[in-house]
């Protein structure tokens, strides 16, 4: 059967791999689309179970082919495409036009009406559907908030899932008393900054398609200070990790809009090198 998919739609390869060792650093796989108007390279990531994706964004319609390989026996995929017409609703992504104004791809104008809700996608199903059911009234088209937890005086529970293999801290301890004690030592929490929870970032990616069905651009803040986990006090190589693979999952969907950092100057144990060093990655690894 022919595979096809709309335009600003999402193509999603689906592979099997190893699951043995650590697929996050031992194997890769990549994808490169050929279509009439453009041929884009994509890195693909690893989802568990033996499970690697590949996923691409056309911009055209018509005939394409794609082309995988990596690092594992089965990465190795050929096959053809094709994109149809965009469906009603889909302007496909929002691009800067004549340097001052907002536009989606198909012309349309955009003006952006936004709001924050740092953490709404990791709190309760009760919660998250409320804030979607508030959204679906129009009042805003953008919103900002955070693939991290956050760790904040009127925040101190933790979320179902964390973005690693491993265990936090007994948030039953915190109080608005030694709030600021953890933020500053952060003890007692055990992840593996090498080994992601792929299901910590389908909650992410589900979050970005729900707002993507209201038509709503989903401004996602990639690091931030707010944290008694360790995420802010990565290692550069971790850090790297991290960047890639947030890329390799959410760079196909057309609403999404990247923020490097929120309040970037608090995160204390980053430099202005290192915010240069992620919008490095993103500018080379984005398609």
């Amino acid at each position: 059967m022919e595979q096809t998919v709309e335009r600003y739609g999402v193509l999603e390869l689906t592979l099997s791999g190893p699951s043995e060792g650590n697929p996050f650093l031992e194997q890769k796989v990549t994808g490169r689309f050929i279509g009439k108007n453009e041929t884009v390279t994509a890195d693909g990531f690893y989802d568990g179970d033996g499970v690697y994706k590949v996923r691409f964004m056309p911009s055209f319609t018509g005939e394409y082919r794609y082309e995988t390989d990596g690092s594992f026996d089965g990465a190795k995929t050929a096959g053809t495409f094709t994109v149809t017409p965009a469906k009603e609703g889909n302007h496909g992504p929002v691009r800067v036009v004549n340097q001052y104004h907002f536009a989606y791809e198909d012309g349309t104008p955009f003006y952006p009406v936004g709001t924050t809700c740092y953490v709404w996608n990791h709190q309760k199903v009760q919660v998250r559907k409320a804030t979607l059911s508030t959204l679906s009234k129009g009042y805003f088209n953008k919103i900002r908030f955070c693939v991290f937890p956050k760790h904040y005086d009127y925040n101190l529970t933790d979320p179902k899932r964390f973005p690693y293999e491993g265990t936090p801290m007994d948030a039953s301890v915190l109080t608005k008393d030694n709030f600021y004690w953890y933020s500053a030592h952060k003890e007692g929490n055990h992840f593996d900054f090498t080994r992601f929870d792929p299901l910590f970032f389908r909650q992410v990616e589900k979050s970005i398609l729900e707002l993507q069905a209201l038509g709503i651009e989903a401004d996602l803040i990639v690091m931030h200070p707010y944290d008694r986990w360790g995420f802010s006090e990565m290692t550069k190589e971790e850090d790297d990790l991290y960047w890639n693979y947030v890329i390799a999952r959410f760079a196909a969907f057309r609403n999404l809009w990247w923020s490097l950092a929120n309040e970037y100057d608090l995160l204390t144990k980053k430099t202005v090198a290192d915010c240069e060093r992620y919008a490095d990655i993103l500018c080379k690894k984005n398609p």
